[in-house]
């Protein structure tokens, strides 16, 4: 069905239909296979204290604090086209990945394989840089100097406080869901889905919107909460919600969105600074106007529900969007 708004039409149903398709989505469908092969391994010590799904895991390293391990690889597409830009976004997730549960980031290490000698240097200039902007160290790694092919693994350390911790397993049925996006951006030039909003930004700035967050999480205004990353908007917030065992009805239109973006690349854009969130009602209006000091928009885009499953709403049309019965993004 296709509905006129605002000078524009959009065709709601082969929107949902490209963003269910989405291949930042099903490509999340395999983690279910490593998780059967490792499941016994994951919380061998006994200090691991939030179950897999989450965007960092949380070892408890006493005094009220935990220890935050995370990782990411880098598409090999993104390697061979633009290996500076591979090197800058592996910061960037990973550092969106501690902040997303409410961490201070302290260091990297990287693992790089390299095929072609020529991406080498740009590489790791990007690797630099990313460092710079965020103001994590990348502080040591292994290097495969003579591999099949490029590839690029960055994994990072993070603090938090243990009873302050943002997860994706505490969305309550009732909470309002937040999107929260750094609209002040543009897709980058050789990838249109990348939404980046931090290279061209003051350093001080970026990292603020990092700090803004463990703010919002050591005074106890977040529930749940997930960085937007490669599932996009939905997907993120269809992942978020399967690990806490809900659904949420969510209206389209009140997704903050950059204006010159059309719908389909936004909702699959991996923006450099957007969360999802829940909170409680009392708490949004804080969280909204502190964001916004920090070029962060966000919105009550709707309510998580008992269903699990994910609703969208357009005008007068409502599509099922995930079903964690059906269509699962994660799968676990």
């Amino acid at each position: 069905m296709e509905f006129k708004d605002v000078g524009f039409i959009l065709d709601f149903e082969k929107l949902i239909k490209e963003v269910q398709e989405f291949e930042g989505v099903s490509r999340k469908s395999s983690i279910d296979n490593v998780v059967n092969l490792l499941g016994e391994a994951y919380n061998v010590s006994g200090d691991v204290i939030i179950d897999i799904g989450d965007d960092a895991s949380a070892v408890d390293i006493g005094n009220n604090q935990v220890m935050l391990v995370a990782a990411d690889g880098i598409w090999g597409q993104i390697m061979n086209v633009n290996p500076y830009w591979a090197g800058y976004c592996s910061v960037l997730v990973n550092v969106n990945d501690i902040a997303a549960m409410g961490g201070k980031p302290l260091a990297m290490v990287n693992i790089m394989s390299i095929n072609n000698d020529e991406i080498y240097e740009e590489l790791l200039t990007g690797i630099k840089d990313g460092c710079l902007k965020f103001g994590v160290p990348m502080v040591g790694g292994h290097l495969h100097p003579d591999a099949e092919c490029d590839s690029l693994g960055v994994a990072i350390v993070g603090i938090a406080q243990k009873d302050k911790l943002i997860t994706s397993f505490h969305a309550k049925v009732g909470d309002k869901v937040i999107v929260a996006i750094d609209l002040d951006g543009k897709p980058h030039e050789m990838f249109s889905l990348n939404w980046d909003t931090t290279y061209d930004k003051d350093a001080q700035l970026v990292q603020d919107q990092i700090t803004a967050v463990q703010y919002l999480a050591e005074n106890d205004y977040i529930k749940a909460g997930k960085d937007i990353s490669n599932p996009g908007i939905l997907g993120t917030l269809e992942m978020l919600l399967e690990t806490s065992q809900k659904g949420a009805n969510v209206n389209l239109m009140d997704i903050p969105k950059n204006e010159n973006m059309d719908w389909a690349d936004w909702l699959k854009s991996y923006p450099g600074s957007g969360f999802v969130f829940t909170a409680s009602e009392d708490k949004c209006d804080f969280i909204i106007k502190y964001l916004s000091k920090y070029s962060i928009e966000a919105s009550v885009v709707g309510e998580v529900t008992d269903e699990n499953v994910l609703n969208v709403t357009y005008n007068d049309q409502t599509i099922e969007v995930f079903n964690q019965n059906k269509n699962p993004v994660f799968k676990l």
